[in-house]
């Protein structure tokens, strides 16, 4: 507070005092005081501040009708409006005209975006978790985006400074692809809505620009069904490459379509990683083991009184859902009802592309914090190699299951069933004959040579033809003659 009651020359008297550069609007002087107070304030620098603040305010209570001392107001009155009393004239026009009012609290960062609320006991905004960003340091907290006039078209800024430890996590951190750094700076943008986390949501006619450089936004997926609107994948947006990686203050203007609902930005300090990564981590700590498995495999086929259905197995197939591959991470959420898996390296990849976290299987939520790799699953894969599917039995155990044309086939002489039985659907019986007393169905032994079969067709062909009236059925030639053998 003392500081933010200083004036342009008591800035640059304390800046000179600690060899800071003095130059700059007196927006730049503050930013650079604030920041001296939080991360280097020495007992030097506390008592030199402490002598200006006395000084001016000496100056002050000798003066004829002066305003109440700063120290006794409260802390809502304290705005840049007021701090730019006697600065300079282009410095207070450019903020008056935004109509900002400073933050009472100068925490981690310097907020300019629009008015705070006269009570800080308000809820705040909260943004869910994101799995591929790991949050290092909050530099604006989630603060409302609030129209400064009636036009649609709205322009908020934000004004802050990084601090030498976050530029040097910025600059040492390894890069992704070329250009693009682990560690960002990235805003976050969602609705004002304090009830739930709130995942982002980008405002109509969204624009961001960094010191005077436009940032990219994502845009939008191109739709192929007729009639369905393209989405917009609202991610966090890198505003890293256009940052001062320095101590100088960054400017951040967020344009945005004012258009009845309520938006709220923050910017953050974050670390992104990569699908692999998070493999590495499920593979470290999301490792079912195969017993709680198994268990889990009993609970789903124990018999329900209830149930009129006793189910006696149920299959599971070891081919990936997504990708029709053979899985090599079995994984399924906590929360989901089913035991088929899906393969994990690939719904990481996937999810890092195009975050959805739906499971392919059951089309419910299937977050990144509610992975599970399946242990038995897993170690079923590695004992069975030569078949596609599987068979959970009620005790836990399992069998493979193979195609239908391998169970099918036999290294005997293929046979085929021909006759009455084929037509009515009879089976022939062990003392050869049918359930209605019929003759058995003949057995064709399709091995017999071709040869000898099409001679005594020819033979019975020309006897028939000698015949006169009604030709009766003929008998193929290869039937009877494997009858009589039989």
């Amino acid at each position: 507070n003392m500081v933010m009651s200083f004036r342009v020359s008591d800035l640059q008297m304390l800046l000179g005092f600690v060899g800071r550069s003095k130059s700059g609007l007196k927006h730049e002087l503050v930013t650079r005081a604030l920041q001296l107070v939080q991360f280097d304030c020495s007992p030097e620098v506390f008592k030199k501040i402490k002598e200006l603040y006395e000084t001016r305010y000496a100056k002050k209570s000798s003066e004829v009708a002066q305003p109440q001392p700063q120290q006794h107001r409260s802390p809502e009155a304290l705005s840049i409006h007021s701090s730019y009393d006697r600065g300079s004239t282009v410095a207070r026009t450019s903020i008056s005209t935004t109509n900002i009012d400073y933050p009472a609290l100068y925490g981690k960062y310097l907020n300019g975006l629009g008015r705070l609320p006269p009570k800080v006991a308000k809820p705040e905004v909260r943004l869910v978790k994101l799995p591929f960003y790991t949050t290092l340091d909050e530099l604006l907290k989630p603060t409302e985006l609030v129209p400064q006039s009636n036009e649609k078209l709205q322009e908020s800024p934000c004004i802050f400074a990084l601090t030498p430890r976050q530029v040097e996590l910025i600059r040492n951190s390894k890069e992704l692809q070329p250009g693009v750094k682990s560690v960002q700076v990235v805003l976050r943008i969602c609705y004002t809505d304090t009830s739930s986390p709130q995942e982002d949501q980008y405002p109509p006619n969204i624009a961001v620009k960094v010191n005077h450089n436009y940032c990219s936004v994502p845009g939008y997926y191109p739709s192929n069904k007729p009639g369905v609107e393209p989405k917009r994948p609202c991610r966090p947006i890198n505003l890293t490459h256009f940052m001062y990686l320095s101590a100088a203050t960054n400017r951040i203007t967020v344009t945005w379509g004012n258009y009845g609902k309520s938006y709220s930005v923050g910017l953050y300090l974050v670390r992104q990683m990569t699908s692999a990564e998070l493999l590495q981590r499920l593979k470290t700590i999301g490792v079912k083991h195969p017993e709680l498995c198994k268990a889990l495999v009993k609970e789903k086929l124990r018999l329900d009184p209830d149930s009129e259905i006793a189910t006696t197995g149920v299959r599971v197939s070891l081919i990936c859902p997504l990708v029709k591959m053979r899985l090599s991470v079995p994984c399924r959420a906590e929360t989901c009802a089913h035991l088929q898996c899906f393969d994990a390296v690939f719904y990481l990849q996937m999810n890092e592309k195009k975050p959805t976290w739906m499971c392919p299987v059951c089309d419910k939520p299937a977050p990144y914090d509610q992975l599970i790799i399946d242990g038995l699953l897993s170690k079923i894969l590695t004992e069975c190699e030569d078949a596609d599917e599987i068979e959970f039995l009620v005790d836990g155990s399992w069998c493979p299951i193979r195609a239908e044309k391998e169970r099918s086939c036999s290294p005997q002489c293929p046979i085929l069933v021909l006759g009455s039985s084929d037509v009515n659907g009879l089976l022939p019986t062990p003392n050869g004959n049918g359930e209605n007393g019929k003759a058995t169905a003949d057995v064709v032994d399709l091995t017999l040579d071709s040869s000898s079969s099409e001679e005594e067709e020819e033979e019975d062909e020309e006897e028939d033809d000698d015949d006169e009236g009604p030709q009766p059925k003929r008998r193929c030639s290869y039937e009877k003659g494997l009858v009589s053998a039989c």
